[in-house]
């Protein structure tokens, strides 16, 4: 045996096996391949699919679609479905309901699942509540009975009805676009009510898409004849832009994208410089990216365009305060470091002046002393003198 190799090698030393040895291990793996590939028939003869590989999100073929045709990402689909708790208890239901495609207008589960369906296919999907409603489950105003608890597995049963691909944005009439995009406007309005914030902005990216003229040509008549918005029209989807805008800025603030979050409040104040909100929400841009002193006049001008607002006044309030310690903290610091400095300052003069007084009386003896040697050569020569 190889001494260099350990008993305990993560890998195998072939070099020293025999042909039978050899052709059982090949057995082996070929029994092994034949194994999972069976597994994997199994599995598609049933119509099974795990789609994340971890039990989280499983589909499960009712009735085999019509065609082979499959939605891709930002095709419009229309759908039946039916969402169930483990027990059985019906918590959602549509008929001929459209969804776009990855812009998480269902839950994420299903978004996911959907594009793996065929025209005409009857699925069941069993969503993990992490791609579901999560910890918070999700509440029915109208029917409690219908509650979606927390922690809840979900089981769709979905028909997939038909599919049609996306037009182009400068094919999109006027009406089209204000449809769309505040459909996903509100669908970011409901993810934000969740504290998703990253659903959320990607709802609200979306919308912009649809509710911004400056992009696709809506200035000109569509296909289908329609005439090009009026100025009161233009005027509709700038209002519905600012409102997206506005909402947009506050989920990147949630998520300390300040620098995204500046950016979009700008878009609203660029056209709508006394917006009382984009005011108040740049403020604490700001102020969360430390600038508070930039933040108070901001702050100021929001609450006397809407002196009703209590939040705004109650965040003003807390910013004048917050600056008033600053600068208190500051001075206090500022104070230290100059009585450190003074402290310093004299320190160096008491040493300055010690050297000086030592210096004075090396001085002072070495006259003395000069005076004694020069008083002893006096002396001895005058004694040389008298004796020779």
């Amino acid at each position: 045996m190889d001494t260099e190799k350990s008993s305990n090698s993560s890998f195998e030393d072939l070099s020293n096996l025999n042909e039978n040895d050899k052709n059982e291990l090949t057995k082996i793996k070929n029994d092994t391949e034949e194994e999972q590939h069976q597994e994997q028939v199994e599995k598609q003869d049933t119509g099974i699919m795990d789609i994340l590989g971890n039990g989280q999100l499983v589909k499960k073929i009712i009735q085999k679609g019509t065609t082979d045709e499959r939605p891709e990402r930002n095709d419009i689909v229309k759908i039946n479905y039916t969402g169930r708790l483990e027990d059985g208890t019906i918590v959602e239901e549509e008929k001929d309901f459209i969804v776009q495609v990855g812009d998480v207008e269902v839950v994420q589960g299903l978004d996911m699942a959907i594009p793996l369906m065929n025209i005409g296919e009857i699925a069941e999907v069993i969503v993990n509540s992490r791609f579901a409603y999560g910890e918070q489950g999700l509440r029915n105003e109208d029917d409690s009975t219908k509650s979606i608890p927390a922690d809840a597995t979900l089981v769709y049963t979905v028909e997939l009805l038909s599919i049609k691909e996306e037009s182009d944005l400068e094919n999109k009439s006027f009406s089209a676009r204000k449809e769309i995009g505040n459909r996903k406007r509100l669908r970011g309005n409901f993810w934000m009510k969740r504290q998703e914030y990253n659903l959320a902005i990607q709802s609200y990216r979306r919308a912009l898409e649809y509710l911004d003229e400056s992009e696709g040509g809506i200035t000109d008549p569509t296909p289908d004849g329609e005439l090009p918005p009026t100025n009161s029209q233009l005027q509709e989807l700038l209002e519905d832009r600012i409102k997206v805008n506005n909402n947009l800025a506050l989920a990147q603030l949630k998520i300390s994208a300040y620098d995204a979050a500046l950016k979009s409040v700008e878009a609203v104040l660029q056209c709508q410089p006394n917006n009382a909100k984009a005011l108040y929400r740049k403020g604490k841009i700001l102020d969360a990216k430390g600038n508070t002193a930039a933040a108070i006049p901001l702050l100021q001008k929001a609450a006397t365009i809407d002196a009703d607002d209590k939040l705004i006044q109650s965040e003003l309030s807390k910013l004048i305060i917050k600056s008033k310690r600053e600068a208190r903290n500051e001075k206090d610091l500022y104070q230290k470091m100059l009585g450190q400095a003074q402290k310093l300052e004299q320190k160096s003069k008491t040493t300055q002046k010690h050297e000086n007084k030592e210096a004075s009386k090396f001085k002072l003896w070495g006259y003395l002393m000069g005076s004694i040697l020069v008083g002893v050569a006096g002396v001895a020569i005058y004694r040389y003198n008298k004796y020779f």
